[in-house]
Protein backbone atom coordinates (compact mmCIF):
# COMPACT_ATOMS: atom_id res chain seq x y z
CA UNK A 1 0.00 0.00 0.00
CA UNK A 2 1.35 3.42 -0.95
CA UNK A 3 2.22 5.64 1.98
CA UNK A 4 0.52 8.97 1.63
CA UNK A 5 3.40 11.08 2.91
CA UNK A 6 6.00 13.46 1.54
CA UNK A 7 9.57 12.25 1.25
CA UNK A 8 11.59 15.46 1.38
CA UNK A 9 14.79 13.58 0.58
CA UNK A 10 13.45 12.51 -2.82
CA UNK A 11 13.29 16.09 -4.08
CA UNK A 12 16.00 16.52 -6.70
CA UNK A 13 16.34 20.30 -6.78
CA UNK A 14 17.53 20.12 -10.39
CA UNK A 15 17.78 23.59 -11.87
CA UNK A 16 17.20 22.41 -15.43
CA UNK A 17 14.05 20.37 -14.87
CA UNK A 18 12.13 21.17 -18.03
CA UNK A 19 9.02 19.29 -16.90
CA UNK A 20 8.92 21.48 -13.83
CA UNK A 21 9.41 24.65 -15.88
CA UNK A 22 6.65 23.51 -18.25
CA UNK A 23 4.23 23.13 -15.35
CA UNK A 24 5.13 26.54 -13.96
CA UNK A 25 4.59 28.11 -17.37
CA UNK A 26 0.99 26.90 -17.25
CA UNK A 27 0.39 29.43 -14.48
CA UNK A 28 2.35 32.11 -16.34
CA UNK A 29 0.38 31.68 -19.60
CA UNK A 30 -2.60 33.92 -18.65
CA UNK A 31 -0.17 36.79 -17.97
CA UNK A 32 2.10 36.38 -21.00
CA UNK A 33 1.37 39.94 -22.15
CA UNK A 34 2.80 41.44 -18.96
CA UNK A 35 5.84 39.14 -19.04
CA UNK A 36 6.65 39.79 -22.71
CA UNK A 37 6.32 43.56 -22.30
CA UNK A 38 8.60 43.32 -19.24
CA UNK A 39 11.20 41.49 -21.35
CA UNK A 40 11.04 44.20 -24.02
CA UNK A 41 11.57 46.84 -21.34
CA UNK A 42 14.49 44.74 -20.01
CA UNK A 43 16.17 45.05 -23.40
CA UNK A 44 15.73 48.82 -23.23
CA UNK A 45 17.29 48.90 -19.74
CA UNK A 46 20.20 46.69 -20.88
CA UNK A 47 20.72 48.91 -23.92
CA UNK A 48 20.97 51.96 -21.66
CA UNK A 49 23.53 50.22 -19.44
CA UNK A 50 25.68 49.30 -22.46
CA UNK A 51 25.33 52.73 -24.09
CA UNK A 52 26.58 54.75 -21.12
CA UNK A 53 30.29 53.71 -21.25
CA UNK A 54 30.25 53.97 -25.04
CA UNK A 55 29.08 57.61 -24.87
CA UNK A 56 31.88 58.38 -22.40
CA UNK A 57 34.35 56.66 -24.75
CA UNK A 58 33.19 58.91 -27.66
CA UNK A 59 33.49 61.99 -25.44
CA UNK A 60 37.09 61.12 -24.45
CA UNK A 61 38.46 59.99 -27.84
CA UNK A 62 36.55 62.22 -30.26
CA UNK A 63 36.21 65.45 -28.31
CA UNK A 64 38.22 65.73 -25.05
CA UNK A 65 41.39 64.28 -26.65
CA UNK A 66 40.20 64.86 -30.24
CA UNK A 67 38.71 68.05 -31.69
CA UNK A 68 38.24 69.74 -28.29
CA UNK A 69 34.74 70.92 -29.33
CA UNK A 70 32.92 71.79 -26.11
CA UNK A 71 29.51 72.02 -27.84
CA UNK A 72 29.79 68.40 -28.93
CA UNK A 73 30.52 67.41 -25.32
CA UNK A 74 27.39 69.27 -24.19
CA UNK A 75 25.34 67.37 -26.80
CA UNK A 76 26.74 64.06 -25.52
CA UNK A 77 25.90 65.05 -21.94
CA UNK A 78 22.30 65.78 -22.99
CA UNK A 79 22.11 62.42 -24.79
CA UNK A 80 23.64 60.74 -21.72
CA UNK A 81 21.04 62.13 -19.33
CA UNK A 82 18.23 61.44 -21.82
CA UNK A 83 19.03 57.73 -22.03
CA UNK A 84 19.47 57.58 -18.22
CA UNK A 85 15.94 59.01 -17.86
CA UNK A 86 14.64 56.50 -20.42
CA UNK A 87 16.35 53.70 -18.51
CA UNK A 88 14.80 54.84 -15.22
CA UNK A 89 11.28 54.93 -16.72
CA UNK A 90 11.72 51.54 -18.42
CA UNK A 91 13.14 49.99 -15.24
CA UNK A 92 10.26 51.32 -13.10
CA UNK A 93 7.57 50.14 -15.53
CA UNK A 94 9.26 46.76 -15.99
CA UNK A 95 9.45 46.18 -12.20
CA UNK A 96 5.83 47.19 -11.67
CA UNK A 97 4.44 45.01 -14.47
CA UNK A 98 6.57 42.04 -13.49
CA UNK A 99 5.60 42.21 -9.81
CA UNK A 100 1.93 42.60 -10.72
CA UNK A 101 2.08 39.52 -12.96
CA UNK A 102 4.03 37.62 -10.31
CA UNK A 103 1.46 38.34 -7.60
CA UNK A 104 -1.35 37.22 -9.90
CA UNK A 105 0.55 33.99 -10.69
CA UNK A 106 1.14 33.30 -6.99
CA UNK A 107 -2.50 34.05 -6.23
CA UNK A 108 -3.51 31.38 -8.74
CA UNK A 109 -0.98 28.87 -7.35
CA UNK A 110 -2.15 29.43 -3.75
CA UNK A 111 -5.75 28.99 -4.87
CA UNK A 112 -4.83 25.76 -6.66
CA UNK A 113 -2.91 24.37 -3.66
CA UNK A 114 -5.61 25.25 -1.12
CA UNK A 115 -8.42 23.93 -3.32
CA UNK A 116 -6.47 20.71 -3.89
CA UNK A 117 -5.85 20.34 -0.14
CA UNK A 118 -9.57 20.62 0.56
CA UNK A 119 -10.27 17.84 -1.90
CA UNK A 120 -7.74 15.37 -0.51
CA UNK A 121 -8.94 12.43 1.53
CA UNK A 122 -8.64 12.38 5.30
CA UNK A 123 -6.01 9.63 5.18
CA UNK A 124 -3.59 12.15 3.66
CA UNK A 125 -3.96 14.52 6.64
CA UNK A 126 -3.63 11.59 9.04
CA UNK A 127 -0.09 11.01 7.75
CA UNK A 128 1.23 14.53 7.08
CA UNK A 129 2.04 17.10 9.81
CA UNK A 130 0.10 20.36 9.70
CA UNK A 131 3.33 22.39 9.88
CA UNK A 132 4.62 20.79 6.70
CA UNK A 133 1.40 21.52 4.80
CA UNK A 134 1.33 25.12 6.02
CA UNK A 135 4.88 25.47 4.69
CA UNK A 136 3.62 24.42 1.25
CA UNK A 137 0.91 27.06 1.08
CA UNK A 138 2.86 29.89 2.72
CA UNK A 139 6.67 29.56 2.53
CA UNK A 140 6.98 27.64 -0.73
CA UNK A 141 4.71 29.97 -2.66
CA UNK A 142 6.66 32.93 -1.23
CA UNK A 143 9.85 31.36 -2.61
CA UNK A 144 8.18 31.18 -6.02
CA UNK A 145 7.52 34.93 -5.80
CA UNK A 146 11.27 35.49 -5.53
CA UNK A 147 11.85 33.19 -8.47
CA UNK A 148 9.49 35.10 -10.75
CA UNK A 149 10.39 38.64 -9.69
CA UNK A 150 14.09 38.30 -8.87
CA UNK A 151 15.63 35.15 -10.21
CA UNK A 152 14.16 34.30 -13.62
CA UNK A 153 13.85 37.86 -14.83
CA UNK A 154 17.22 38.60 -13.23
CA UNK A 155 18.80 35.76 -15.20
CA UNK A 156 17.23 36.99 -18.43
CA UNK A 157 18.33 40.57 -17.74
CA UNK A 158 21.86 39.47 -16.91
CA UNK A 159 22.05 37.22 -19.98
CA UNK A 160 20.91 40.07 -22.27
CA UNK A 161 23.40 42.45 -20.63
CA UNK A 162 26.31 40.00 -20.93
CA UNK A 163 25.50 39.30 -24.59
CA UNK A 164 25.26 43.03 -25.39
CA UNK A 165 28.56 43.79 -23.59
CA UNK A 166 30.39 41.00 -25.43
CA UNK A 167 29.09 42.23 -28.82
CA UNK A 168 30.24 45.80 -28.10
CA UNK A 169 33.62 44.56 -26.82
CA UNK A 170 34.25 42.57 -29.99
CA UNK A 171 33.48 45.62 -32.12
CA UNK A 172 35.77 47.91 -30.11
CA UNK A 173 38.97 45.82 -29.87
CA UNK A 174 39.52 42.11 -30.45
CA UNK A 175 42.68 41.94 -28.30
CA UNK A 176 41.07 43.50 -25.23
CA UNK A 177 37.90 41.45 -25.86
CA UNK A 178 39.95 38.22 -25.87
CA UNK A 179 41.51 39.16 -22.51
CA UNK A 180 38.12 39.99 -20.98
CA UNK A 181 36.54 36.78 -22.28
CA UNK A 182 39.27 34.63 -20.66
CA UNK A 183 37.24 35.16 -17.49
CA UNK A 184 34.23 33.20 -18.75
CA UNK A 185 35.69 29.62 -18.63
CA UNK A 186 37.33 30.44 -15.27
CA UNK A 187 34.00 31.63 -13.87
CA UNK A 188 32.13 28.64 -15.27
CA UNK A 189 34.59 26.27 -13.59
CA UNK A 190 34.26 28.04 -10.21
CA UNK A 191 30.48 28.13 -10.57
CA UNK A 192 30.26 24.41 -11.33
CA UNK A 193 32.29 23.53 -8.22
CA UNK A 194 30.14 25.84 -6.08
CA UNK A 195 26.92 24.47 -7.56
CA UNK A 196 27.74 20.87 -6.63
CA UNK A 197 28.60 21.71 -3.03
CA UNK A 198 25.75 24.18 -2.52
CA UNK A 199 23.08 21.93 -4.04
CA UNK A 200 23.70 19.11 -1.58
CA UNK A 201 23.87 21.50 1.37
CA UNK A 202 20.76 23.35 0.33
CA UNK A 203 18.72 20.19 -0.14
CA UNK A 204 19.62 19.05 3.36
CA UNK A 205 18.72 22.48 4.72
CA UNK A 206 15.25 22.26 3.17
CA UNK A 207 14.66 18.82 4.67
CA UNK A 208 15.69 20.09 8.11
CA UNK A 209 13.54 23.21 7.71
CA UNK A 210 10.45 21.08 7.07
CA UNK A 211 11.24 19.07 10.23
CA UNK A 212 11.78 22.31 12.13
CA UNK A 213 8.38 23.70 11.06
CA UNK A 214 6.65 20.45 12.00
CA UNK A 215 8.29 20.50 15.43
CA UNK A 216 7.25 24.11 16.05
CA UNK A 217 3.67 23.43 15.02
CA UNK A 218 3.43 20.27 17.13
CA UNK A 219 4.88 21.90 20.26
CA UNK A 220 2.69 25.00 20.03
CA UNK A 221 -0.45 22.91 19.43
CA UNK A 222 0.41 20.65 22.35
CA UNK A 223 1.59 23.43 24.69
CA UNK A 224 -1.10 22.62 27.26
CA UNK A 225 0.23 19.04 27.64
CA UNK A 226 3.85 20.25 27.64
CA UNK A 227 3.19 22.62 30.53
CA UNK A 228 0.87 20.34 32.52
CA UNK A 229 3.48 17.56 32.49
CA UNK A 230 6.37 20.01 32.90
CA UNK A 231 8.08 18.79 29.71
CA UNK A 232 9.49 22.14 28.55
CA UNK A 233 13.09 21.02 28.93
CA UNK A 234 12.72 17.71 27.09
CA UNK A 235 10.74 19.33 24.26
CA UNK A 236 13.37 22.06 24.02
CA UNK A 237 16.15 19.48 23.73
CA UNK A 238 14.31 17.73 20.89
CA UNK A 239 13.72 21.05 19.12
CA UNK A 240 17.30 22.14 19.74
CA UNK A 241 18.61 18.98 18.06
CA UNK A 242 16.54 19.64 14.91
CA UNK A 243 17.49 23.33 15.00
CA UNK A 244 21.20 22.48 15.15
CA UNK A 245 20.90 20.08 12.23
CA UNK A 246 19.24 22.84 10.19
CA UNK A 247 21.91 25.32 11.28
CA UNK A 248 24.74 22.97 10.26
CA UNK A 249 23.16 22.33 6.84
CA UNK A 250 22.74 26.07 6.24
CA UNK A 251 26.31 26.67 7.41
CA UNK A 252 27.67 24.33 4.72
CA UNK A 253 25.90 26.38 2.04
CA UNK A 254 27.19 29.62 3.61
CA UNK A 255 30.78 28.32 3.63
CA UNK A 256 30.53 27.36 -0.03
CA UNK A 257 29.19 30.81 -0.91
CA UNK A 258 31.79 32.56 1.25
CA UNK A 259 34.56 30.80 -0.69
CA UNK A 260 32.93 31.34 -4.06
CA UNK A 261 32.58 35.14 -3.93
CA UNK A 262 36.30 35.85 -3.30
CA UNK A 263 37.16 33.40 -6.10
CA UNK A 264 35.14 35.50 -8.55
CA UNK A 265 36.79 38.68 -7.22
CA UNK A 266 40.26 37.18 -7.78
CA UNK A 267 39.35 36.32 -11.39
CA UNK A 268 38.08 39.89 -11.91
CA UNK A 269 41.23 41.54 -10.56
CA UNK A 270 43.39 39.17 -12.58
CA UNK A 271 41.54 40.16 -15.79
CA UNK A 272 41.65 43.85 -14.80
CA UNK A 273 45.43 43.60 -14.37
CA UNK A 274 45.81 42.04 -17.83
CA UNK A 275 43.66 44.79 -19.36
CA UNK A 276 45.76 47.54 -17.74
CA UNK A 277 48.98 45.84 -18.87
CA UNK A 278 47.90 45.24 -22.46
CA UNK A 279 45.71 48.32 -22.91
CA UNK A 280 48.07 50.69 -21.06
CA UNK A 281 50.91 49.66 -23.33
CA UNK A 282 48.70 50.32 -26.36
CA UNK A 283 47.76 53.81 -25.14
CA UNK A 284 51.41 54.69 -24.38
CA UNK A 285 52.50 53.42 -27.81
CA UNK A 286 49.59 55.31 -29.40
CA UNK A 287 48.15 52.11 -30.92
CA UNK A 288 44.99 52.30 -28.79
CA UNK A 289 42.70 55.14 -27.76
CA UNK A 290 42.33 55.96 -24.05
CA UNK A 291 38.52 55.97 -24.35
CA UNK A 292 38.58 52.39 -25.65
CA UNK A 293 40.63 51.28 -22.61
CA UNK A 294 38.25 53.13 -20.29
CA UNK A 295 35.22 51.50 -21.97
CA UNK A 296 36.79 48.01 -21.68
CA UNK A 297 37.57 48.45 -17.98
CA UNK A 298 34.00 49.68 -17.44
CA UNK A 299 32.48 46.87 -19.54
CA UNK A 300 34.58 44.22 -17.79
CA UNK A 301 33.37 45.49 -14.42
CA UNK A 302 29.79 45.44 -15.71
CA UNK A 303 30.39 41.97 -17.20
CA UNK A 304 31.34 40.63 -13.77
CA UNK A 305 28.44 42.35 -12.02
CA UNK A 306 25.68 40.30 -13.74
CA UNK A 307 27.84 37.17 -13.42
CA UNK A 308 28.10 37.83 -9.67
CA UNK A 309 24.35 38.49 -9.56
CA UNK A 310 23.66 35.22 -11.37
CA UNK A 311 25.73 33.23 -8.90
CA UNK A 312 24.10 34.98 -5.95
CA UNK A 313 20.69 34.18 -7.40
CA UNK A 314 21.65 30.52 -7.71
CA UNK A 315 20.75 29.90 -4.06
CA UNK A 316 17.43 31.69 -4.53
CA UNK A 317 16.77 29.68 -7.67
CA UNK A 318 17.67 26.46 -5.87
CA UNK A 319 15.22 27.37 -3.11
CA UNK A 320 12.50 28.21 -5.62
CA UNK A 321 13.04 25.00 -7.60
CA UNK A 322 12.80 22.88 -4.45
CA UNK A 323 9.68 24.81 -3.41
CA UNK A 324 8.05 24.34 -6.80
CA UNK A 325 8.88 20.61 -6.71
CA UNK A 326 7.24 20.34 -3.31
CA UNK A 327 4.18 22.31 -4.43
CA UNK A 328 3.71 20.07 -7.48
CA UNK A 329 4.36 17.00 -5.33
CA UNK A 330 1.40 18.13 -3.24
CA UNK A 331 -0.71 18.92 -6.31
CA UNK A 332 0.09 15.42 -7.65
CA UNK A 333 -1.34 13.78 -4.54
CA UNK A 334 -4.41 11.80 -5.56
CA UNK A 335 -7.64 11.43 -3.68
CA UNK A 336 -8.04 7.99 -2.18
CA UNK A 337 -11.79 8.54 -1.83
CA UNK A 338 -13.07 9.45 -5.30
CA UNK A 339 -16.46 10.35 -6.66
CA UNK A 340 -17.81 8.02 -9.39
CA UNK A 341 -17.77 9.36 -12.95
CA UNK A 342 -21.56 9.07 -13.13
CA UNK A 343 -22.86 9.15 -9.54
CA UNK A 344 -26.30 7.86 -8.58
CA UNK A 345 -28.52 10.88 -7.87
CA UNK A 346 -29.33 11.19 -4.15
CA UNK A 347 -32.61 13.06 -3.74
CA UNK A 348 -34.75 12.75 -0.62
CA UNK A 349 -32.77 10.68 1.90
CA UNK A 350 -34.85 8.39 4.10
CA UNK A 351 -31.98 7.47 6.43
CA UNK A 352 -31.62 3.73 6.02
CA UNK A 353 -28.02 2.57 6.63
CA UNK A 354 -26.64 -0.90 6.00
CA UNK A 355 -23.17 -2.39 6.52
CA UNK A 356 -22.64 -5.66 4.67
CA UNK A 357 -19.54 -7.75 5.49
CA UNK A 358 -17.36 -4.65 5.96
CA UNK A 359 -13.62 -5.00 6.52
CA UNK A 360 -11.54 -1.86 7.05
CA UNK A 361 -7.95 -0.98 8.00
CA UNK A 362 -6.26 2.43 8.20
CA UNK A 363 -2.86 0.85 7.47
CA UNK A 364 -2.29 -2.18 5.26
CA UNK A 365 -4.15 -5.12 6.78
CA UNK A 366 -4.22 -4.01 10.40
CA UNK A 367 -7.99 -4.54 10.48
CA UNK A 368 -10.03 -2.16 12.62
CA UNK A 369 -13.37 -3.59 11.45
CA UNK A 370 -13.73 -7.28 10.69
CA UNK A 371 -16.70 -8.59 8.72
CA UNK A 372 -19.15 -6.08 10.26
CA UNK A 373 -22.79 -6.29 9.16
CA UNK A 374 -25.81 -4.42 10.55
CA UNK A 375 -28.87 -2.48 9.38
CA UNK A 376 -30.36 0.76 10.70
CA UNK A 377 -33.93 1.57 9.66
CA UNK A 378 -35.01 5.14 8.80
CA UNK A 379 -35.78 7.19 11.91
CA UNK A 380 -34.18 4.63 14.22
CA UNK A 381 -31.81 5.60 17.04
CA UNK A 382 -28.88 3.19 17.25
CA UNK A 383 -26.06 3.28 19.79
CA UNK A 384 -22.54 1.95 19.25
CA UNK A 385 -20.81 0.93 22.47
CA UNK A 386 -17.66 -0.94 23.38
CA UNK A 387 -14.13 -0.46 24.73
CA UNK A 388 -11.78 2.13 23.31
CA UNK A 389 -10.40 1.01 19.94
CA UNK A 390 -13.23 -1.39 19.24
CA UNK A 391 -14.20 0.39 15.98
CA UNK A 392 -17.09 2.73 16.93
CA UNK A 393 -15.56 5.96 15.52
CA UNK A 394 -14.39 4.09 12.43
CA UNK A 395 -18.00 3.12 11.66
CA UNK A 396 -18.95 6.80 11.83
CA UNK A 397 -16.06 7.81 9.56
CA UNK A 398 -17.14 5.21 7.02
CA UNK A 399 -20.77 6.36 7.02
CA UNK A 400 -19.52 9.85 6.09
CA UNK A 401 -17.25 8.17 3.50
CA UNK A 402 -14.19 9.88 4.89
CA UNK A 403 -12.46 6.59 4.05
CA UNK A 404 -13.32 3.73 1.70
CA UNK A 405 -13.63 0.16 2.90
CA UNK A 406 -11.27 -2.52 1.63
CA UNK A 407 -13.90 -5.27 1.62
CA UNK A 408 -17.67 -5.31 1.78
CA UNK A 409 -20.20 -2.55 1.07
CA UNK A 410 -22.02 0.26 2.83
CA UNK A 411 -25.48 1.35 1.66
CA UNK A 412 -27.56 4.48 2.22
CA UNK A 413 -31.20 3.92 1.26
CA UNK A 414 -30.11 0.71 -0.52
CA UNK A 415 -27.59 2.62 -2.65
CA UNK A 416 -23.84 1.83 -2.29
CA UNK A 417 -22.15 4.99 -0.98
CA UNK A 418 -19.23 4.47 -3.40
CA UNK A 419 -21.71 5.20 -6.19
CA UNK A 420 -22.87 8.47 -4.59
CA UNK A 421 -21.42 11.97 -4.86
CA UNK A 422 -19.60 12.77 -1.61
CA UNK A 423 -21.09 16.26 -1.40
CA UNK A 424 -24.69 15.09 -1.75
CA UNK A 425 -24.06 12.28 0.76
CA UNK A 426 -22.61 14.58 3.40
CA UNK A 427 -25.36 17.17 2.95
CA UNK A 428 -27.69 14.57 4.45
CA UNK A 429 -25.44 13.85 7.45
CA UNK A 430 -24.44 16.02 10.40
CA UNK A 431 -21.98 14.96 13.09
CA UNK A 432 -21.00 16.13 16.56
CA UNK A 433 -17.58 14.88 17.60
CA UNK A 434 -15.94 14.65 21.01
CA UNK A 435 -13.20 17.13 20.06
CA UNK A 436 -15.09 20.20 18.88
CA UNK A 437 -13.40 22.52 16.40
CA UNK A 438 -14.53 26.14 16.22
CA UNK A 439 -13.28 28.65 13.66
CA UNK A 440 -11.94 32.07 14.66
CA UNK A 441 -15.16 33.86 13.79
CA UNK A 442 -18.50 34.79 15.35
CA UNK A 443 -20.65 32.18 17.07
CA UNK A 444 -23.29 32.68 14.37
CA UNK A 445 -20.71 32.00 11.63
CA UNK A 446 -19.63 28.84 13.50
CA UNK A 447 -23.23 27.64 13.53
CA UNK A 448 -24.29 28.28 9.94
CA UNK A 449 -20.76 27.97 8.36
CA UNK A 450 -22.27 29.60 5.27
CA UNK A 451 -25.64 31.10 4.44
CA UNK A 452 -26.44 28.75 1.56
CA UNK A 453 -28.36 26.31 3.77
CA UNK A 454 -28.75 27.90 7.21
CA UNK A 455 -29.81 31.48 7.85
CA UNK A 456 -29.67 33.28 11.21
CA UNK A 457 -33.30 32.55 12.06
CA UNK A 458 -32.81 28.80 11.62
CA UNK A 459 -29.56 28.94 13.62
CA UNK A 460 -31.23 30.72 16.55
CA UNK A 461 -34.15 28.30 16.47
CA UNK A 462 -31.70 25.36 16.66
CA UNK A 463 -29.91 27.02 19.58
CA UNK A 464 -33.25 27.32 21.37
CA UNK A 465 -33.98 23.58 20.81
CA UNK A 466 -30.62 22.53 22.24
CA UNK A 467 -30.74 25.01 25.10
CA UNK A 468 -27.64 26.93 24.02
CA UNK A 469 -29.50 30.20 23.44
CA UNK A 470 -29.36 31.03 27.15
CA UNK A 471 -25.57 31.12 27.48
CA UNK A 472 -25.01 32.61 23.99
CA UNK A 473 -27.32 35.55 24.77
CA UNK A 474 -25.28 36.36 27.87
CA UNK A 475 -22.00 36.65 25.92
CA UNK A 476 -20.80 40.14 24.84
CA UNK A 477 -22.43 40.63 21.45
CA UNK A 478 -24.50 37.46 21.76
CA UNK A 479 -24.38 35.54 18.48
CA UNK A 480 -21.83 38.06 17.16
CA UNK A 481 -19.38 37.15 19.94
CA UNK A 482 -15.99 36.51 18.33
CA UNK A 483 -14.62 33.06 19.11
CA UNK A 484 -10.87 33.05 19.67
CA UNK A 485 -8.54 30.43 18.21
CA UNK A 486 -9.76 26.90 19.02
CA UNK A 487 -12.61 28.45 21.08
CA UNK A 488 -10.26 28.89 24.02
CA UNK A 489 -12.48 31.56 25.70
CA UNK A 490 -15.45 29.17 25.88
CA UNK A 491 -15.85 26.25 28.24
CA UNK A 492 -15.75 22.68 26.94
CA UNK A 493 -19.48 22.34 27.54
CA UNK A 494 -20.24 25.58 25.70
CA UNK A 495 -18.18 24.50 22.69
CA UNK A 496 -19.99 21.16 22.67
CA UNK A 497 -23.38 22.87 22.78
CA UNK A 498 -22.42 25.07 19.81
CA UNK A 499 -21.43 21.92 17.93
CA UNK A 500 -24.89 20.47 18.66
CA UNK A 501 -26.55 23.64 17.39
CA UNK A 502 -24.39 23.55 14.24
CA UNK A 503 -25.37 19.95 13.51
CA UNK A 504 -29.06 20.41 14.18
CA UNK A 505 -29.33 23.70 12.27
CA UNK A 506 -28.60 21.78 9.07
CA UNK A 507 -31.65 19.59 9.77
CA UNK A 508 -29.91 16.36 8.67
CA UNK A 509 -31.69 13.13 7.88
CA UNK A 510 -28.86 11.29 9.61
CA UNK A 511 -27.47 12.66 12.88
CA UNK A 512 -24.21 11.25 14.27
CA UNK A 513 -22.98 11.78 17.82
CA UNK A 514 -19.46 10.49 18.47
CA UNK A 515 -18.87 10.69 22.23
CA UNK A 516 -20.64 14.04 21.88
CA UNK A 517 -21.64 14.28 25.54
CA UNK A 518 -18.36 12.95 26.95
CA UNK A 519 -17.03 16.39 27.92
CA UNK A 520 -20.32 17.98 28.99
CA UNK A 521 -21.31 18.55 32.61
CA UNK A 522 -24.42 16.94 34.06
CA UNK A 523 -26.57 20.07 33.68
CA UNK A 524 -25.63 20.51 29.99
CA UNK A 525 -26.14 16.79 29.38
CA UNK A 526 -29.64 16.97 30.81
CA UNK A 527 -30.45 19.89 28.47
CA UNK A 528 -29.15 17.98 25.45
CA UNK A 529 -30.88 14.71 26.36
CA UNK A 530 -34.18 16.56 26.61
CA UNK A 531 -33.61 18.18 23.20
CA UNK A 532 -32.53 14.89 21.64
CA UNK A 533 -35.86 13.22 22.42
CA UNK A 534 -37.57 15.81 20.19
CA UNK A 535 -34.90 16.05 17.53
CA UNK A 536 -34.38 12.32 16.95
CA UNK A 537 -37.95 11.91 15.71
CA UNK A 538 -38.11 11.21 11.96
CA UNK A 539 -34.31 11.27 11.88
CA UNK A 540 -31.85 8.39 11.87
CA UNK A 541 -29.57 8.93 14.87
CA UNK A 542 -26.32 7.09 15.57
CA UNK A 543 -24.70 7.52 18.97
CA UNK A 544 -21.21 6.28 19.77
CA UNK A 545 -20.69 6.44 23.52
CA UNK A 546 -18.73 5.13 26.48
CA UNK A 547 -21.24 6.47 28.99
CA UNK A 548 -24.06 3.93 28.79
CA UNK A 549 -26.46 6.28 30.60
CA UNK A 550 -26.70 8.30 27.37
CA UNK A 551 -27.83 5.36 25.20
CA UNK A 552 -30.39 3.53 27.32
CA UNK A 553 -33.31 4.90 25.31
CA UNK A 554 -31.82 3.85 21.94
CA UNK A 555 -33.96 1.59 19.74
CA UNK A 556 -30.99 -0.70 19.25
CA UNK A 557 -27.52 -1.01 20.77
CA UNK A 558 -24.57 -2.57 18.88
CA UNK A 559 -21.75 -3.80 21.11
CA UNK A 560 -18.33 -3.73 19.44
CA UNK A 561 -15.24 -5.63 20.57
CA UNK A 562 -11.97 -5.87 18.63
CA UNK A 563 -13.59 -4.73 15.39
CA UNK A 564 -16.58 -7.09 15.52
CA UNK A 565 -20.20 -6.81 16.65
CA UNK A 566 -20.59 -9.32 19.45
CA UNK A 567 -24.02 -8.27 20.76
CA UNK A 568 -27.03 -6.29 19.59
CA UNK A 569 -30.43 -5.46 21.09
CA UNK A 570 -32.20 -2.96 23.33
CA UNK A 571 -30.84 -1.87 26.71
CA UNK A 572 -33.07 -4.26 28.64
CA UNK A 573 -32.46 -7.17 26.24
CA UNK A 574 -28.70 -6.83 26.56
CA UNK A 575 -28.84 -6.64 30.35
CA UNK A 576 -30.80 -9.91 30.44
CA UNK A 577 -28.12 -11.67 28.35
CA UNK A 578 -25.45 -10.80 30.93
CA UNK A 579 -22.78 -10.50 28.22
CA UNK A 580 -20.22 -7.76 27.58
CA UNK A 581 -22.82 -4.95 27.65
CA UNK A 582 -23.96 -6.16 31.08
CA UNK A 583 -20.34 -6.13 32.31
CA UNK A 584 -19.76 -2.61 30.96
CA UNK A 585 -22.99 -1.45 32.61
CA UNK A 586 -21.98 -2.97 35.93
CA UNK A 587 -18.58 -1.29 35.74
CA UNK A 588 -20.23 2.11 35.28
Amino acid sequence: MRKNTFAEETISGKIYDWQLIKRLLKYVRPYWGYVIFSLILLMVVSGVVVARPYIVKIAIDNHILGDGNFNNIIQLVIIYFTIITMGFAANYLQNYLLNYASQRILYDIREAVFTHLQGLSLSFFDKNPVGRLVTRVANDTANLNEMFTEVLIGFIRDFILIAAIIIVMLQLDLGLAAISLISIPLILFATNVYKRVAQRAFQQARVKLAALNSSIQENITGMRIVQIFNQQESRFKEYDTINKEHYEAELKAIKAHALFRPSIDIIFFFILGLLLWYGGAGVIQDTMQLGVLYAFINYTERLFQPINDMTQKYTQLQSAVVSSERIFMLLDEKETVKDPITPIPLKEVQGKIEFKNVWFAYNDQDWVLKDVSFEIRPGETVALVGPTGSGKTTVINLINRLYDVQKGDIFIDNMPIKELNQGSLRRSIAAVMQDVFLFSNSIMANIHLDYSRVDEEIAKRAAGHVGADEFISKLPGGYDYQVKERGITLSTGQRQLIAFVRALAFDPKILILDEATANIDSQSEAIIQNAMEKLSKNRTTIIAAHRLSTVQNADKILVFHKGRIIESGSHQELLKRRGMYYKLYQLQ
